[in-house]
């Protein structure tokens, strides 16, 4: 892997873009720790420690993870990438129920772009929402920050850098995928991820009464987890190949064809983004409810943001997203008109029809292993922390170990392609 990465350096072309990438991320990381102008911030930090366990709490943390701790700073970055999450959810679903956006999911790169004006504009939208929510709920009884005179001119200033922060972010990533390495804002939720882990381990390390106890407990959890990323990968990276044989024909004065090869279907298809799903729609009411403090949502947000109806729950929706979000990445239709089209055929199988319901019973048997095994994953630790308590399993959570293998993975995968261009040896031998 070192040699690699000598080698990426090596290329101009990737240089360039990796170091690309890093500038823009610890730009990123810069303005976690920039302040909004007109908070007061000694009073702000001492009132999200102690309401930190209050209804919706554990919103706030899986927002804060996100956000790699610009919310507990109340930084320009504050509300993170959360915002252009959900608007990515709301026009992923929107693509199925409005025709108009279906149109445009098929016409290519023109209706690709009038996607992605229309997320922009909806993260922007989501994030001027939630900065007037959050606004209301640190001046609420249950944080009592009081905003500095005149309080009007202050709100304003505080919700306009906010948005003025999503904004940033949104464009940050959207140069990292294009002029840098890999999917931008991917590589900023993987880079808010990982910046938590080293608090996480001290915390953990040093929690327990007995300092040896905390050690033994954080190696303990750190020897899991490398137990644990090797089966993530082999799971990450297996396929159920189906085989396809293309038929001899003349094409000009040659023979072509009589070639076999195959389909490769991904078991996890869909990557992190059910776990990503799930996690918004499970504390979306407790957001919510910290945001205006309406009691009986928050008495509901406790209920399903923690606890078994919580596991339960999170692990229906994940396993449900997976196969939501397969069924979009793949279309089994559009996959046999192009193999009947370049004169291909899975053998034993008729073309048409039958070849269709076939990919499809492939889709559904292999996705439900897949989708499974990353429910498992993102539910066993919060089991485990419901119980410990530990900072270090909650940083080193199914969610985010997941997300940073996946996010780690791809990436290395968009590094490989460029090396092989320049005929160097890749990452994966």
């Amino acid at each position: 892997m070192l040699k690699s990465l000598v080698d990426a350096f090596k290329v101009p072309e990737l240089r360039n873009k990796i170091l690309f990438t890093l500038a823009i991320l610890a730009l990123y990381r810069l303005g976690a720790f920039i302040p909004v102008p007109g908070i007061p911030m000694s009073e702000f930090a001492q009132a999200y420690e102690s309401a930190s366990g209050a209804a919706g709490g554990a919103a706030m943390t899986l927002i804060d993870v996100f956000s790699g701790g610009a919310l507990s700073n109340f930084s320009v970055f504050a509300l993170g990438i959360m915002p252009y999450i959900t608007a990515s959810i709301i026009m992923q679903l929107m693509q199925g129920v409005i025709p108009a956006v279906g149109r445009w999911a098929k016409e290519g790169d023109a209706g690709r772009r009038k996607i992605t004006q229309a997320t922009r504009w909806l993260t922007l939208a989501l994030g001027f929402i939630n900065a007037v929510g959050y606004l209301f709920l640190f001046q609420s009884p249950s944080y009592g920050v009081v905003l500095p005179e005149p309080k009007l001119l202050t709100s304003a200033i505080v919700v306009f850098t906010l948005v003025a922060g999503t904004a940033c972010i949104m464009w940050m990533g959207e140069l990292i995928t294009q002029r840098g390495v890999g999917n931008g804002m991917s590589l900023i939720i993987f880079t808010s991820i990982v910046s938590r882990v080293p608090s996480a381990i001290f915390q953990s390390a040093t929690s327990q009464a007995d300092a040896g106890t905390g050690l033994a407990v954080t190696l303990l959890i750190l020897a899991v987890v490398a137990i644990a990323i090797p089966a993530i990968i082999f799971v990450e990276r297996a396929q159920r190949r189906i085989p396809v044989s293309y038929a001899k024909r003349m094409q000009g004065r040659k023979m072509v064809g009589g070639q076999s090869t195959y389909i490769p279907l991904k078991v996890n298809a869909a990557g992190v983004i059910p776990i990503i799903f799930a996690s918004c729609l499970i504390y979306f009411p407790a957001q919510i409810a910290v945001m205006f403090n309406v009691q009986w949502l928050s008495r509901f947000a406790d209920a399903i943001s923690y606890g078994p109806v919580s596991w339960i729950i999170n692990f229906i929706l994940i396993v449900f997203f997976a196969y939501f979000y397969t069924s979009m990445v793949f279309n089994p239709e559009e996959l046999s008109d192009n193999l009947r089209k370049n004169g291909g055929f899975v053998p034993g199988v008729r073309p048409g029809s039958a070849t269709i319901q076939y990919i499809k019973d492939v889709i559904n048997r292999i996705t439900l292993p897949g989708a499974c095994f990353i429910a498992l994953i993102a539910v066993v630790p919060s089991i485990l922390f419901s119980f410990t308590n530990n900072q270090l399993i909650q940083a080193f959570g199914g969610t985010s170990i997941l997300i940073m293998i996946g996010v780690a993975l791809d990436t290395m995968s968009k590094i490989e392609s460029q090396l092989k261009m320049y005929n160097y040896d890749g990452f994966f031998k």
